[in-house]
């Protein structure tokens, strides 16, 4: 089976659009919609709940394509690339801005549309140098007008979440081209925390706890395996021995959605065990779109990600993001990149151990988003995120596709899947390390395999000759690029101790150790790493540890293994600090 990938940097012939500068001569075009995206049957793990109340209400998200697609992309790969001209010169929000502006003849035709629709320009606001509008307050009833929608809500099984969503919509013919997605939609999955089976310690046994409501397990953990603490992994991975000097201009940000927040309490007790040193640790809390925060009921994911980023590199500063958005307050991923690329000076390092399923993704959704997080590396941030813990992918793997067929498919997550993030996979023991079984991997179908991985990849698929032809594409993004420990963190919820598992776990250790390197180069007048990707598999690999055995099983297969170089179960290996270092003062 051969696939033919959407490439999140293809350029479609734009028809210039000039001399439509009022509404008057845009009406005949209002009528002549074409389709955007649509499912043939609502989401799996969601039932519909019937038609909201009369007067329910929507903000809507409509992103326009830039006027050059490709100039982000290369000003993001200019600035990542030691050895060109531009290298580390990151952009400014503005100059963001300028690149990703769509053609002005766009922007007064999408406003024309919605003026034609009654959608009042006070409730609009243009963002990102117009690139993206935001449409506060619309009426259901316009909203399905506008879009030729469906709105309804929708409740998730297992979590209750409730969403206001279409199964599809659509746009005028003379504008369809020119907008990248519209938001929310078609897309129902928020971005979940890939995690396994949290373990509870009591009197020194390790026993099954219930099922988390709403949260897939995992393999359950033998109690003989030992606990990785802090301790361990800043010996392991070398950094032990850094004391960050530049903790008033380096801040490493945490991802919060699915109303997880953290506590200060547990944080305190947690290093209290584990970092003495570092009893003051502390992090600060922003709210956005309404994101609630109570520390006095936090959750694991929280928790587990701020007591490892912690842990690792503290005293850098702390931002913790509570973002929400549900019902008729949008999609919680977009709202949080919307406020963070609306800062003057974005966070240094991200990490965001959150996904889904990549088929679940729209691929007009999938590519916004992850034209967004390119915006995000342009700036200087470096995000991780995590690969997911079901190996190459659960139960049968059977995937229906935008035709209604199904087949079998090996299911990466997204959005590790976007080529402008570090995705980051698991592993376990030490002497050797090894691949964890858990460890999400495998090959984008949504996105192309970016120009850095050229020389990485290809000899894996090489060795791996036909075998698990038609379950994967090998022409897509491979994930991971990284893998770290993943196995039995100790974290205090509640001031009770935990034991955790999976890819949520490595990813924060992994975004510890980033943003101390982002210390040591600020500290010594240098930028910030932003994207890692080309660092990683170029100059930096060498300062990886390379994984060369195990496995992630899944879909009734054994999965891939293991093997000397980039693998989709480790990526190109963990992280050794002091190497790293060393090669990074050269640059």
């Amino acid at each position: 089976m051969r696939y033919h990938p959407l490439s999140v940097l293809s350029v479609l012939v734009f028809t210039p659009l000039s001399g439509l500068a009022t509404p008057r001569p845009f009406a005949s075009h209002w009528d002549d919609l074409r389709e955007k995206h649509t499912w043939n049957s609502v989401p799996e793990n969601w039932q519909n709940l019937g038609h909201p109340p009369a007067d329910t209400t929507i903000d809507l998200h409509i992103a326009l394509k830039a006027k050059n697609e490709n100039a982000l992309i290369d000003a993001l790969i200019e600035v990542s690339s030691p050895g060109h001209p531009k290298y580390g010169e990151h952009l400014s929000r503005e100059e963001v801005a300028e690149i990703v502006a769509p053609p002005s003849d766009v922007l007064e035709f999408a406003n024309a549309w919605l003026e034609h629709h009654g959608v009042h320009p006070s409730t609009i606001s243009t963002k990102h140098g117009g690139s993206w509008l935001t449409l506060s307050g619309v009426p259901v009833s316009r909203a399905n007008e506008l879009l030729s929608a469906s709105y309804q809500l929708y409740q998730h099984i297992g979590t209750n979440d409730t969403v206001l969503r279409t199964l599809s919509y659509g746009l005028p013919a003379a504008l369809v081209e020119h907008v990248q997605s519209v938001a929310p939609t078609t897309h129902f999955g928020f971005p979940r925390t890939p995690w396994q089976e949290p373990l509870m310690r009591r009197g020194g046994e390790t026993t099954e706890q219930t099922k988390v409501p709403g949260r897939d397990p995992g393999t359950v953990l033998s109690s003989r395996d030992q606990d990785v603490t802090p301790s361990f992994l800043r010996t392991f991975y070398k950094t032990s021995s850094y004391v960050p000097s530049a903790a008033g201009w380096n801040t490493l940000g945490v991802a919060g959605f699915n109303d997880d927040w953290p506590s200060p309490d547990d944080l305190r007790q947690f290093m209290n065990q584990y970092r003495f040193d570092a009893t003051d640790a502390t992090y600060r809390v922003v709210q956005i779109k309404g994101g609630g925060y109570d520390p006095s009921n936090p959750t694991h994911e929280a928790n587990l990600n701020t007591q490892y980023t912690s842990a690792i590199a503290y005293p850098t500063t702390h931002i913790f993001y509570s973002t929400r958005g549900s019902d008729t307050l949008g999609d919680r991923f977009i709202n949080w990149l919307d406020y963070v690329l609306g800062l003057w000076s974005v966070p240094q390092t991200v990490s965001a151990p959150y996904g889904i399923p990549e088929y679940k993704v729209s691929p007009d959704y999938a590519t916004h988003v992850c034209n967004l997080l390119a915006q995000l590396g342009a700036r200087g941030a470096s995000v991780l995120h995590s690969s997911g813990n079901d190996g190459v992918g659960r139960g049968n793997c059977l995937v229906q596709d935008s035709s209604g067929n199904s087949r079998v498919q090996f299911i990466p997550n997204f959005p590790s899947t976007c080529p402008w993030v570090t995705s980051v996979g698991g592993t376990t023991g030490y002497n050797p390390e090894i691949a964890a079984s858990l460890s999400g991997g495998g090959f984008s179908v949504l996105f192309p395999r970016p120009s850095y991985q050229n020389n990485a990849v290809p000899p894996f698929l090489l060795n791996l000759g036909g075998q698990y032809n038609g379950l994967y594409n090998p022409w897509g993004r491979g994930v991971p690029d990284i893998a770290l420990q993943a196995m039995r963190f100790p974290v205090v919820l509640k001031n009770e101790p935990w034991v955790v598992s999976g890819t949520s776990a490595s990813t924060p250790t992994a975004a510890g150790i980033i943003s101390l390197l982002n210390d040591y180069r600020i500290s010594n007048g240098k930028a910030p790493l932003g994207l890692l990707n080309v660092l990683l598999y170029g100059i930096c690999l060498e300062g990886l540890n390379d994984i060369t055995s195990g496995s992630n099983p899944g879909c009734n297969t054994d999965g891939f293994s293991a093997v000397p170089g980039w693998d989709p179960v480790t990526g190109l290996g963990s992280l050794d600090f002091e190497r790293l270092v060393a090669i990074l003062s050269r640059w």
